[in-house]
């Protein structure tokens, strides 16, 4: 899919293939008296798909906001394509967010006053891409996701795992090289996350995104290459086992 269009000046970061696309080592993060990383680090190659794994308040998000460049760490080292990102100003950071950068939540987040179509080209159009080029692009991840039929409905119009495919296709409409999704199929039933779950792994590994994958389900990191557990802020890295990892 030609994405040329949405390309930003953060966009395209050259690294070299040899490292990571996206590091860190040795954060820490405390939310007040609360530890929320303590020590934890990751590597995320461009393609692959790892899973953070761990229980509630383990710190797994903490990580993915840190690794995103939304939160800082108090200390320790965030790389992206080889730049530290806590050294980026401000504004540069929000650039790779807008196309670096493509995020799912557990509850989608899509726009309810938008159509779907719209929520998908609302990246490209905050990035300048004008309306027809960003509906066009749109249009055609929503029919990659299998749910184009649904382009002119609201988020309230739609089932959640059909809403949570539309916000899939607008986490990945801008070319990203990185996909945050946390708990992406934490607010549906079992068949419809595995649904959701294949469609956005096919997806990405098409696209060659790398994605990092938050979650607490064994059945969801069985799609993933490798898993990072999180326990008490600290991380360490297993081969994923899982015989749904290569999804058909």
């Amino acid at each position: 899919m030609n994405t040329e269009a949405v390309n930003t000046e953060a966009g395209n970061t050259a690294a070299d293939p040899a490292e990571p696309l996206l590091g860190a080592r040795d954060l820490r993060k405390s939310f007040g008296p609360t530890l929320a990383l303590d020590g934890a680090g990751i590597d995320l190659r461009a393609g692959e798909i790892v899973a953070v794994m761990g229980p509630s308040g383990s710190g797994k998000s903490t990580l993915l906001h840190c690794l995103a460049g939304i939160v800082p760490p108090d200390s320790g080292e965030v790389r992206y394509a080889g730049r530290v990102l806590s050294a980026l100003p401000d504004r540069e950071r929000s650039a790779l967010r807008r196309s670096d950068f493509g995020f799912v939540f557990q509850f989608g987040q899509l726009v309810p006053e938008l159509s779907c179509l719209e929520n998908v080209a609302l990246p490209l159009r905050l990035d300048g891409v004008r309306r027809k080029p960003a509906e066009r692009l749109a249009r055609e991840w929503l029919d990659r996701l299998e749910v184009g039929g649904l382009a002119d409905q609201r988020p309230g119009e739609v089932s959640g795992g059909q809403g949570q495919r539309a916000a899939i296709a607008r986490a990945l409409v801008t070319g990203p090289r990185v996909v945050f999704a946390d708990e992406p199929t934490g607010a549906l039933d079992s068949l419809n996350g595995e649904r959701v779950l294949r469609l956005f792994a096919t997806a990405a590994r098409e696209t060659g995104a790398a994605v990092l994958l938050v979650t607490h389900e064994p059945r969801v990191a069985a799609y993933a290459d490798r898993e990072i557990v999180v326990r008490d802020g600290r991380s360490r890295s297993y081969a994923a086992a899982g015989p749904a990892r290569s999804p058909r």
